[in-house]
């Protein structure tokens, strides 16, 4: 007899902190999701594009040469 009336009292105690933990969570204000945006990249120089330019394309007529022109 003692035994059950201990059990429903550690219910009941159980129960009681459970409800007070589901209440402290929902006073806790909430954080909207925040997303980090990186800045916008800067224009590249006209001397930085012509050479990136040069670049691509010397590398384009390599690949046909070789023969490994590869679909992008």
């Amino acid at each position: 007899m003692a035994d059950t009336l201990l059990e429903v009292i550690f219910g009941v105690v159980d129960l009681a902190l459970d409800v007070s933990n589901v209440i402290d969570r929902t006073k806790q204000p909430s954080e909207p999701d925040t997303v980090e945006v990186p800045p916008d990249p800067k224009p590249l120089p006209p001397a930085a594009q012509r050479a990136l330019a040069e670049a691509e394309e010397r590398e384009r007529a390599a690949q046909t040469a070789s023969g490994t022109d590869q679909a992008s």
